[in-house]
């Protein structure tokens, strides 16, 4: 019995032994004279180091309006959250800074609190764009729509060339138009409103030039009220087609809703204000430019540089209502439009003068 404990004994002590010697063998991290592990941690499958994680591309973005007003401030908020997991962007935002002065502030606190990309979304910023730049040349700049970098290699512009998409919907409603009086609410003449303005009527003009189109610009920007106000004085006039541009044609639209006549929207898609009447909408695709100052960021170029979303590089996308039934001729000669207008067969004519 004592024989058996003791050959059991030098067993396990043989055991522990063969334990410890396997362990020293085998921890090679550590170095024998005590100091520091070198080398980081190795994957089991390739004994390679992993890498490691990148930072976030911090990215700020002031707009003038609500990032969920359908328009101009939604166009560009959605492009960002289509990029965000895929570029790794950490976004914060700042809307409804319509006073120039408030975004401003805005602007330079992010830039103060070292964001990679600031994006002043709206051509009102450009002066603050021009004179927070130049205070912090490590910080990337994008403003919009305008194609001004104000000679600054740390400034990106972007513009749409919303004449474009326009000019199809235009001959769209040249095709709709009954009374063969059509009503546009404008903000201010400036910027991708005026472009796309102008190409409208150009599209209702190259299709049928017995239809007049009114324009009323409200000169604002985010006046429901007064947006509402113009879209009643075409109701008044007869027309049975209306559209619009910027945050504020919310409010024509609602009259549109209640006098059953047909809506054209831009800059994001507008269906679900008003399904029964909303007929297209040129949809703005900011991710197309997005991508193009991302990837110049991360290559070294904090700016210098100006982008354009148009038909052909898919940063304008005629969206179509699938509720509101549209004459097969008149969608034919809308993709007839398109297809011109990408080959650059056809042209709007329009340029922006202001």
């Amino acid at each position: 019995m004592k024989d058996g404990m003791f050959r059991w004994a030098r067993i396990a002590a043989l055991v522990a032994v063969l334990a410890i010697v396997a362990a020293a063998c085998g921890d090679d991290a550590e170095p024998a004279d005590g100091g520091e592990a070198t080398g980081g941690t190795t994957t089991e499958a390739t004994g390679t180091t992993p890498a490691e994680p990148s930072e976030p591309l911090q990215v700020a973005l002031i707009a003038p309006s609500a990032t969920n007003d359908l328009a101009f401030t939604q166009s560009m908020f959605d492009a960002l959250n289509l990029l965000a997991d895929a570029e790794n962007l950490e976004i914060a935002v700042s809307d409804n800074l319509f006073v120039v002065e408030d975004a401003a502030t805005a602007i330079r606190t992010y830039a103060s609190d070292g964001y990679d990309l600031v994006i002043a979304h709206g051509s009102q910023y450009g002066g603050s764009v021009e004179e927070i730049a130049a205070e912090f040349p490590e910080v990337s700049f994008a403003w919009g729509t305008a194609g001004d970098t104000f000679g600054l290699p740390n400034v990106y512009a972007y513009q749409a060339a919303s004449d474009e998409g326009g000019y199809v919907q235009g001959v769209l409603a040249a095709g709709l138009t009954e009374s063969k009086i059509i009503g546009v609410v404008g903000p201010i003449e400036v910027g991708d409103a005026q472009l796309y303005v102008d190409g409208f009527k150009a599209g209702v003009e190259a299709t049928d030039p017995s239809v007049s189109v009114k324009v009323n610009y409200t000169g604002s920007f985010s006046d429901v009220a007064l947006a509402a106000e113009a879209a009643r004085s075409f109701v008044a006039a007869d027309s049975d087609v209306m559209t619009g541009s910027a945050q504020m044609v919310v409010g024509a639209i609602g009259v549109a809703s209640e006098n059953d006549v047909a809506w054209f929207g831009t800059q994001s898609n507008q269906t679900s204000l008003a399904p029964e009447i909303v007929v297209a909408s040129q949809v703005y695709h900011w991710e197309v430019v997005l991508q193009q100052i991302i990837d110049g960021i991360q290559a070294g170029a904090l700016g210098g540089e100006s982008y354009t979303i148009d038909l052909a590089n898919g940063g304008e996308v005629i969206e179509y209502n699938d509720a509101f039934a549209v004459p097969e001729d008149v969608k034919t000669n809308a993709d007839a439009a398109i297809e011109g207008l990408t080959s650059g067969s056809i042209e709007t004519g329009v340029t922006l003068v202001s």
